[in-house]
Order: structure tokens, then C-alpha cells, then sequence
């Protein structure tokens, strides 16, 4: 046996080890033995020594263990009480969106959530924005496809096709819409073609978000049809309701177009954008009465415009019955006058456009007649001052381009990516004019003719797939 004694306890008390223990583990144990003990001891002693009762070693030692147990205890109940300070003050940094939803959706107009930009409204513009791309994704553009200018999947296989099978909404109809556009060289009227969809979240999508959201989706321009209604820049009373037309709320024709017109040579009768898709938010309103709704509509390019558009639609007739009605528009141009901008406004429609301040489509139409001329006109009482565009709605503008591939300042994975890394993004407050940054890009950068051919092959496929 090894034995040892402890000098500052009671001499006639010792500390044995058995002889098979290990002797490096047995001076650990010791050594945090007599650390407890002479704690314990010297606290003793400040209470005015042992006094007549001699305390032994072992007794120590088990005081001193009872001791630090109850101190162990102590400290764990305060580290759980500070992890739950700090986890109740996450939850006040970072609130739930089922409790601030209607903030996200515009209700203050997004007043301090987009400079900077806060986290809940980036993870919503980017889920929106996923669903947009959806129908770029889904639209078969093969002529020799039978489903060709359609969706290439059924309304309830279309999510897990494209691997959304937990987006958390289900596809409850597809919107067709048809441009009034006669080609000359083939003296027939456009058919219509698939524009997007009308979903619905879920139950357990519901309980997340805070209430039942109806969302409607617009893909943007594809077809030549579809380009040549962007480009008819002129502007036509809206008159969508019936019994307040309104005339000098007014929005681009070839969008009023798109929105309103049938296809009268479909041997299946289709209905106008407009017509479908009011019959099925009438349904579906109907439908959830009684629930907490949201009514989101979201597009890309000219998709964004019929969402404007749709939103502008129902809220003038009374449709959506006081429902939080909201559109995010990505790449969008813009719709209509300053009238029609008054009136949206006035109607409680929340749009929040997502922009990419170099691209050129967000500038059109009224490249020249504007917001900004309009101010002008009215100044010098010239007559073309409501002819003037206006956009609608608040700007979350981002900066993006690359010389390799001028065509992505327009395109919405570009903007998703983009959203997504928040070390790069910007909200910019002043925009520069998209000809002086490309020049000031050019005369910062060596002439390199491999970099050129590239952009020049990239730019003719634009212009290629532009229809121009």
C-alpha cells in the first residue's frame, strides 16, 4: 500500500491507494482532492476556524464535495436561465414571420425593411421569386412537342417536377393568356399560351406564414407575340370597371392586351387572362372564408405588369374584400400613368419591384416621358403631361453586370443569386444611367478581342431569342 498524509488536516488521519490503481491516476485524484479540501478548509477557516470539533479529512473532503455540487447546480440553472435570455433575444431580433406578415407584405409600405434589407423580406422575395421561375422552368417551348406554348406537367405533378414538392403550395389552376397581335406574314391571330398559375399554401404552409396566402405567378416575355404587345408603348384607359371607368387612369395597351383578350379560334372556348383568373380567386376566396388570407401576386419582365395589372383588377372591384392584397414585381417595366399609379395607391395595393439598376427593361416604356418629365410638363402646362409613365409601388434596387453575358442584368436567377448572398448585394439609392456605367466599364478594362467576340455572341443570341 502507498499512504501519505495531509499536513493541514488532522495528522493521525491518512489517505490510502490501493495498489492496483495506476499511480499517475491515483495523483490526479488526489490532487483534486486536496484541492477541495483545502478550499473547503480555508473557507473554514475564515469563519473562525474549526473550534473544538476536529474536522477530518475525509469529512472535508465530503463537505467540500456538497459544496461544489450545489455550486455545479447553481451554475448550471444560470446557464440556462442566460440561454434562455438569449434565445427570447433572438426571437425579438429575428420575430417570427407568422407574427410580422403583414409588415412583410407591405402594410407600412416596407418602411425600414429595405435599407437595409431584412432578413424575413430577403427569404420572402426569394421564395416569390422562385415560383416565377417555376413557369420559365415548366413552359415547353418545342414546336413539335404537343404541348407546345403549355406547361409540360399536370397541375398536381408540377411542384414535384421540379423538385418544389416543399414549397409548402398546391397548384390549383393554370392562367392562359392571348395577344392580340395579328403577324403580317401569317394573317392569323396568336393562340393562347400557358402564363403561370394560382396556388394555394397548405396547412402546415398556413400555420408557418401566419395565414392562408393565394398566390398567382406570371412567367415574362418568351414568345415574338409576346415582345412585340411589350413594345406597343401607347396608353389606353384601363376601364375595368364597368361602372367607374375611370378614364384617365390609363395603362400600356399591348399588357391591357394580354390581360383582357380571349382565344376565340381555341375549340375549347378559352377565356381572357382576366376572366380565369377572376373565377378562380372568386372560388378560392369563397372557398377559405373565414381564414386569416393573403392575396401575393409575382412576376418577372411582363409577367410583373400582368400582376400589377391583376392586382390593380381586383382591388378596383372590390374582390378582394379588404384581403392584404401584395404584387412583387422583378424586372419590371412600368404599367401604366401617374394616374393609375394615384389609384393603385389609393386602393391599399402594396407592390415592391425588385430592379436591377442596369437593366434597361426596368427603364421602359416612357424612356423620355416619366415621373420625372411629368413634373416638368405640368410645370410649362404642356399638353402630353398625363402621357407621362410612372412606376408603382417601392424600389429594392440591386447592381449587377457582368461584360461576359450583358443579357443577365435581365434575368431572374441573376436577381434570385444575387438576393441570396447578402455580402454582395447592394440597395442603392441613386441610380446611374446604364450607358455611362457600361462606358465607364469599357474605358476601365484592356482590349481584349476574345472577351469581345464572347459578348458579341452572347448579345446576338439576346437578340436572336428577342424575336428582333
Amino acid at each position: 500500500m502507498y499512504r501519505t498524509s495531509l499536513p493541514f488536516l488532522d495528522p493521525r488521519k491518512s489517505i490510502y491507494w490501493s495498489a492496483s490503481s495506476h499511480p499517475l491516476n491515483s495523483l490526479r485524484r488526489m490532487a483534486t482532492r486536496i484541492s477541495s479540501s483545502f478550499h473547503y478548509t480555508r473557507q473554514i477557516r475564515r469563519q473562525g476556524g474549526f473550534g473544538n470539533s476536529a474536522i477530518t479529512g475525509h469529512a472535508a473532503v465530503r463537505a467540500s464535495a456538497s459544496s461544489h455540487s450545489a455550486s455545479s447546480a447553481a451554475r448550471a440553472a444560470a446557464t440556462r436561465r442566460v440561454a434562455a435570455a438569449v434565445a427570447a433575444a433572438a426571437c425579438q431580433a429575428k420575430p417570427s414571420l407568422a407574427r410580422v406578415w403583414r409588415e412583410i407584405q407591405g402594410s407600412n409600405d416596407w418602411q425600414d425593411l429595405v435599407a437595409p434589407l431584412h432578413p424575413l423580406l430577403r427569404d420572402e422575395v426569394v421564395r416569390y421569386g422562385e415560383f416565377v421561375n417555376a413557369c420559365y422552368k415548366a413552359f415547353d417551348l418545342d414546336p413539335t412537342s404537343k404541348r407546345y406554348l403549355n406547361c409540360k406537367y399536370g397541375k398536381k405533378s408540377l411542384m414535384r417536377e421540379l423538385g418544389m414538392e416543399r414549397s409548402g403550395y398546391e397548384v390549383t389552376k393554370y392562367i392562359y393568356a392571348t395577344p392580340d397581335i395579328v403577324f403580317p406574314m401569317h394573317h392569323t391571330a396568336c393562340c393562347s399560351r400557358w402564363m403561370g398559375y394560382v396556388a394555394v399554401s397548405s396547412e402546415e404552409e398556413t400555420q408557418r406564414l401566419g395565414r392562408r396566402d393565394v398566390l398567382i405567378t406570371f412567367r415574362g416575355t418568351v414568345t415574338g407575340s409576346e415582345w412585340i404587345a411589350n413594345l406597343m408603348s401607347s396608353l389606353t384607359p384601363a376601364r375595368l370597371d364597368p361602372h367607374e371607368p375611370r378614364p384617365e387612369v390609363k395603362v400600356e395597351v399591348g399588357f391591357l392586351s394580354m390581360y383582357t383578350s380571349d382565344d376565340s379560334t381555341s375549340r375549347f372556348g378559352m377565356d381572357s387572362c382576366r376572366e380565369q383568373l377572376l373565377s378562380e380567386l372568386s372560388r378560392l376566396i369563397t372557398k377559405h372564408r373565414g381564414e386569416e388570407l393573403s392575396i401575393t401576386f409575382s412576376g418577372h419582365s411582363m409577367g410583373s405588369s400582368l400582376a400589377i395589372l391583376a392586382g390593380y383588377d381586383i382591388a378596383e372591384l372590390g374582390l378582394n374584400q379588404g384581403i392584404p392584397t401584395t404584387v412583387y414585381s422583378f424586372a419590371g417595366p412600368r404599367v401604366g400613368n401617374a394616374d393609375f399609379k394615384a389609384r393603385c395607391e389609393e386602393l391599399g395595393l402594396k407592390v415592391l419591384r425588385i430592379v436591377n439598376v442596369n437593366d434597361p427593361v426596368t427603364k421602359l416604356p416612357g424612356v423620355f416621358l416619366n415621373e420625372n418629365m411629368r413634373a416638368w410638363c405640368a410645370k410649362h402646362e404642356l399638353p402630353w403631361s398625363c402621357s407621362c409613365y410612372a412606376h408603382v409601388g417601392v424600389e429594392l434596387a440591386l447592381d449587377f453586370f457582368r461584360m461576359r453575358d450583358p443579357a443577365c442584368v435581365h434575368d431572374l436567377e441573376a436577381y434570385i443569386r444575387l438576393l441570396r448572398c447578402p455580402d454582395v448585394m447592394q440597395v442603392q439609392e441613386e441610380e446611374d444611367d446604364f450607358l455611362l456605367k457600361a462606358i465607364r466599364l469599357l474605358s476601365s478594362c484592356k482590349f481584349d478581342a476574345k472577351l469581345w467576340h464572347e459578348a458579341a455572341v452572347n448579345m446576338g443570341n439576346l437578340m436572336q431569342s428577342l424575336g428582333i
